[in-house]
């Protein structure tokens, strides 16, 4: 390095890959440790921390001394590349050392990473992840001694096979055979990722919890599923189509069209990315909560370090599998297509159907995605109590229809809650005499809550 480029590193500043200091300590050694964890990097020592030359003293023997303590107190040992810069009168020695190929390095006992321009030490788990990472491989690959092949169901085998064969594959294997042959099986163990897979009892390692939400502490309904992580999309799926909105829209032809008050491809879409991306090491729960007009979806396992949420939206960024072995398997089963492009598909089911962007964002020691939808107009709510008192109770059902047929017939873009106050009742009430007038083909919604309007239709 010369003097003209350690100048050029000066003006630039500390940063990812450059750290100053004025002396050499075990600072220095934990600076190498952090570059060696993330992408390489640079520590001059001679320079202030703020980019003053002050120079350092050395003798025939300081330079080595210097390297002995880094190998002493390294593990796995790092021997950075050594230079000495001459600079006007100042001696400015550069450590320099390359992103380590078996990661993660230690420095008495402790691990660091590089994050902008300083070092965080390493939590337990990234630690993990940075050594799976190293070897190309995930927590799902490895075995586990806890479980054994009676622990996993060779009918739900039988069935996945099948199903990769209805999706193009030619397996005629035994199930056995084709555990060992996809690394579900290896030395007579079975992997976390089959176990998870195929396992045939229900545990807490998969729990999903699901909500449905009058508000944000009162529950409505609830369920739980423990089961294999094949099944659970279903049954995920179940409990919320059960819980969201439906509508009829009569068409004139001899079939309705069903609208949903969310775009059901995109559901399943999140759902299946909670199942794949989780992190199974994480004591904490899956969380599924349904509430009138919008759906959280939180999951154990934040994003990596190196992606960023904006990254997500705009797709600028390469797809890591946390779970590399269930990702794959959920491929070759045709329930996911390919790798990061699952955001970009939800984010385009719901432009195509005028809805908001859902929300992505990390959050505690996990991701969470927020959908929002049609409301559901407050369903259930008592009518409002400013009530004109001139209204009439009590009016008959076919009454109180051809009345709120009148009111349509006078204002088409009025509103459920418009139409109980108007005809006394709740909403709950109007909503079922809306579904009776569009099932008696009476009247029609055209367009959405909001925008949309009322028809009706003339008896012939």
């Amino acid at each position: 390095m010369t003097g003209e480029e350690v100048k050029l590193l000066l003006k630039r500043g500390e940063g990812l890959a450059v750290e100053f200091k004025s002396s050499f300590n075990n600072e220095v050694i934990e600076t190498l440790v952090a570059f060696a964890n993330t992408s390489g990097g640079s520590v001059l020592i001679g320079v202030t921390n703020d980019r003053r030359l002050s120079g350092i003293s050395i003798t025939s023997e300081t330079i080595q001394n210097w390297l002995n303590e880094i190998k002493n107190k390294t593990s796995p040992t790092v021997i950075p590349d050594v230079e000495i810069v001459e600079i006007e009168v100042n001696t400015i020695v550069v450590f320099s050392i390359q992103e380590f190929p078996v990661k993660p390095v230690a420095s008495r006992g402790k691990y660091f990473k590089r994050v902008a321009n300083s070092n965080h030490v390493l939590s337990t788990q990234e630690v993990v992840n940075l050594h799976l990472k190293s070897f190309n491989t995930s927590w799902d690959y490895h075995t586990n001694n806890q479980y054994s092949l009676t622990d996993i169901s060779f009918e739900k085998v039988e069935k996945a096979i099948a199903r990769i064969n209805q999706a193009g594959g030619n397996i005629t294997d035994d199930p056995v055979s084709f555990l060992k042959k996809t690394d579900l099986v290896r030395g007579g163990l079975i992997t976390n990722a089959s176990y998870l897979l195929f396992k045939n009892a229900d545990s807490v390692m998969t729990t999903i919890e699901l909500g449905r939400f009058q508000t944000d502490i009162i529950i409505k309904d609830s369920a739980r599923t423990k089961a294999d992580i094949l099944s659970q999309t279903d049954q995920v799926m179940d409990f919320v189509i059960k819980h969201i909105n439906k509508e009829i829209i009569i068409t004139g032809e001899a079939r309705n069209t069903q609208k949903w008050q969310y775009p059901l491809e995109a559901i399943r879409e999140i759902v299946m990315n909670m199942i794949v991306h989780r992190d199974y090491r994480s004591a904490s729960d899956s969380i599924v909560k349904v509430f009138n007009n919008k759906i959280e979806f939180y999951n154990p396992g934040r994003l990596p370090d190196n992606i960023t949420v904006e990254d997500l939206l705009s797709n600028n960024y390469k797809s890591s599998p946390r779970n590399k072995l269930i990702a794959d398997f959920f491929k070759n089963l045709g329930l996911i297509e390919k790798y990061g492009s699952g955001i970009r598909r939800v984010i385009s089911y719901f432009e195509n159907e005028n809805l908001p962007r859902p929300d992505f964002r990390n959050i505690s020691d996990g991701f969470m995605v927020t959908i929002y939808g049609k409301s559901t107009e407050d369903v259930g709510k008592d009518v409002p109590k400013d009530v004109p008192k001139d209204v009439p109770k009590d009016v008959p059902k076919d009454d109180r229809r051809k009345h709120l047929l009148t009111l349509i017939a006078e204002n088409k873009w009025i509103t459920m809650s418009e139409l109980a106050q108007k005809c006394n009742v709740n909403i709950k009430t109007i909503k079922r005499d809306i579904d009776l007038l569009k099932t008696g083909k009476r009247l029609i919604r055209v367009g959405g809550r909001k925008g949309g309007y009322w028809e009706m239709i003339e008896k012939s």
